[in-house]
């Protein structure tokens, strides 16, 4: 299995992750309606299978519930290596270094584990707590163990930049930004994310890879709107599904010559952008293995500039 190192010198994970927003989420994605506890297990154990040891999670998915199902699903398989990013929410009540520690340690005690693989602030709000005293938290569990490596999600350049200054005078790399990535949210190469993190060395952790399932060649202007709070996306209407259809076309043109489906040609594209780590969800085993197919082989030069181009209106 390819693997990529997080950050300049951090721990060596998956090139493609697993991410876990739908486990245990009730009010997006309409958890233990449309599939359950038993079928994310299977989830979890095809991805083990195929060889993606990520999985991204967070202290607010299904409120702690994708925590408690990652650890539950571990217990049951011991032997298997298995590398956990959770994230840490910055509310307005927490406003001192003690707060990170005891989120960090109530995020523990769910996945029953003693140290995780990443660390990351899910949003940059700063609120009465401050990033210096916020990083300064984070450097100070990477020193005691708890966490191998500091990461941030949504972040812009600048804040980007400021945070990976604050740990780098704790002597602890910035390892990552989380950030929205797809062929179909391409803003950050045009705002300064991308390029600064190419800059300093940062790993691009990339959510919603499939823009919720747009790229999966599943949803045409002829077919029903996706079930759940999608359906209220205006991208899922029929006007936005017309406006993608040459981006489909291309994505069905590329699966064919590849032998490959238009959701793994979306998400080698992003693996071929460099230091970048598609998460995409999976709620049913085949979903899991389905990602799977986008590792092992590469999309050719022209290919990967041929999907740039059909996709620069979202640029």
């Amino acid at each position: 299995m390819t693997t990529v190192t997080l950050g300049p010198n951090g721990p060596a994970v998956s090139a493609l992750g697993i991410g876990t927003w739908a486990w245990g989420d009730k009010l997006f994605w309409s958890y233990g309606k449309e599939y359950d506890s038993t079928a994310l297990q299977e989830a979890f154990k095809a991805a083990l299978a195929a060889g993606i040891t990520l999985f991204d999670t967070a202290e607010i998915y299904g409120f702690g519930e994708s925590e408690r199902l990652l650890g539950q699903f571990m217990q049951q398989m011991p032997q298997q290596p298995v590398q956990i990013a959770t994230k840490y929410f910055p509310l307005p009540w927490r406003f001192t270094g003690d707060a990170v520690a005891d989120a960090l340690t109530a995020s523990l005690k769910r996945l029953q584990l003693p140290s995780i693989t990443l660390y990351q602030v899910h949003w940059p709000f700063d609120f009465f707590m401050g990033q210096t005293t916020l990083m300064n938290a984070l450097a100070d569990e990477v020193q005691q163990g708890r966490i191998q490596s500091v990461g941030v999600s949504n972040y812009s350049a600048e804040q980007m930049q400021r945070a990976h200054e604050q740990l780098a005078a704790r002597g602890v790399p910035l390892a990552v930004n989380q950030v929205q990535y797809s062929l179909l949210a391409r803003q950050i190469e045009s705002n300064g994310v991308l390029k600064t993190a190419q800059d300093l060395g940062i790993t691009i952790l990339a959510y919603s890879p499939l823009a919720q399932g747009l790229l999966s060649g599943k949803y045409t202007a002829e077919t029903a709107a996706p079930s759940g709070a999608r359906r209220l996306d205006p991208r899922f209407s029929r006007s936005g599904l017309e406006k993608l259809a040459p981006v489909i076309q291309v994505l069905w043109s590329l699966a064919e010559q590849y032998e490959r489906t238009p959701a793994q040609v979306a998400l080698n594209w992003l693996i071929a952008q460099g230091n970048v780590i598609p998460i995409p969800g999976a709620k049913n085993a085949d979903q899991a293995r389905q990602n799977a197919g986008a590792l092992g082989w590469t999309l050719a030069p022209e290919d990967v500039e041929r999907l740039a181009q059909v996709t620069q209106a979202w640029q």
